[in-house]
């Protein structure tokens, strides 16, 4: 049994010693600390939303709106925080969630990002949009548990050949985004001009597959500005509809879930085609200004669903706390996208860890405090609703 909670332990006896942390444990000065190592280009890239940044308040409202009951006497000392998520076995129920060009934050970015997550036995979620190509990141795995997040390409082939290196690398679940088949408005990215992949940054992947550099006169390495522009026209632009999922289910044989389901029609309709899971998520408020908070969102799926499908929870996740909000709401794990990334920015494979841990530690203690002792125990009436 893993007790994360040691890590506050472990921080404590080292300042006998004169040490502290090598990075901040508290999430809001996080950010403020990865603002001010960041140029204005990356750090916005990660930070900002769409529009007027209205669903990045939302969600952070939502958890805001929901406190925690704690119950006494439980006998909550030893807690068991481990939960099985379509075959995959958590160590707690947490995993790091797709999040593209991690090389804008660290020159190790996704190498560094699946070395901490492997350390702990936390999911890594690898977004196609990565800097490191689908094997590298699978050789920095190692045996850690790792799923593959598909932005879904408009060229079949190409689509397909992803699916199977993925499967060939390990990677033991499919993570479908279907908010983001285009660009939402970010003023913050657009006052910058910043876009990282016109510059060939996040193309890792599809610039490594065989039937991708097929369709290419001269390859990426040669003709980088016409390898950017077929990147543009099968990545952006064309939305999918539901009769296609038939394909990816034809070309993945492990589970797949979909993630950007806000609604509970939506969450019905994933589990009429067959899918494994949905994961609650408005991609942290970068997608749709002014959309419900993805809190808000979580009970009335799981209520459709949740006894069909594992329903994940994605978008606001900073503390322990939150984490013991969303699951008591239903969901089966959570998964988490900043913090990590504003820690991969402090420190590579460290920055990340540490924030890893920060946040397991939080949640284990929440848990106990709270009178829990798993996550099985958490539900609707843990909470109170204002």
């Amino acid at each position: 049994m893993t007790s994360f909670a040691g890590y506050q332990n472990e921080i404590y006896l080292q300042g006998l010693g004169g040490a502290v942390p090598p990075f901040t444990t508290d999430p809001d000065a996080l950010e403020q600390s990865a603002r001010d190592r960041l140029g204005p280009g990356p750090f916005w890239y990660v930070a900002g939303g769409a529009g007027s940044s209205a669903t990045v308040r939302a969600n952070r409202e939502a958890f805001d709106r929901v406190r925690i009951v704690p119950r006494m006497l439980t006998n909550a000392t030893e807690r068991h925080l481990g939960v099985t998520v379509l075959g995959t076995e958590l160590p707690a129920p947490v995993m790091l969630a797709p999040v593209g060009v991690q090389s804008i934050l660290h020159p190790d970015g996704e190498l560094a990002t699946a070395r901490a997550a492997a350390e702990l036995g936390v999911p890594m979620v690898l977004s196609t949009a990565s800097s490191h190509t689908i094997e590298e990141v699978a050789e920095a795995s190692g045996d850690g548990p790792r799923w593959y997040q598909l932005y879904w390409p408009n060229d079949p082939d190409v689509c397909a050949s992803l699916l199977d290196r993925a499967r060939k690398a390990g990677y033991t679940a499919l993570v479908v985004t279907l908010d983001t088949w285009t660009l939402a408005w970010r003023p913050h990215d657009l006052d910058q001009a910043y876009l990282p992949f016109l510059r060939g940054v996040g193309t890792a992947i599809p610039f490594s597959d065989p039937v991708f550099r097929a369709g290419l006169q001269k390859s990426p390495e040669e003709d980088l500005p016409m390898a950017i522009l077929r990147w543009v026209q099968l990545f952006t632009g064309t939305d999918k509809s539901w009769d296609q999922l038939a394909f990816l289910r034809e070309h993945w044989d492990g589970p797949i879930v979909l993630k950007g389901i806000q609604h509970a029609d939506d969450a019905r309709k994933a589990v009429e085609y067959g899918m494994d899971g949905v994961v609650v998520s408005n991609h942290g408020g970068r997608q749709v200004d002014g959309a419900v908070g993805s809190l808000d969102a979580l009970p009335s799926i799981v209520e459709a669903v949740g006894e069909q499908v594992d329903v994940l929870f994605d978008s606001g996740i900073r503390t322990g706390a939150d984490i013991v909000k969303a699951l008591a709401l239903g969901a089966k794990a959570v998964m988490v996208g900043r913090p990590f990334a504003y820690g991969l920015a402090h420190g590579g494979q460290v920055g990340v860890k540490h924030v890893l841990r920060s946040l397991l530690a939080d949640f284990d203690l929440t848990l106990g405090l709270s009178g829990h002792r798993s996550p099985a125990d958490l539900g609707p009436d843990a909470l109170r609703f204002s």
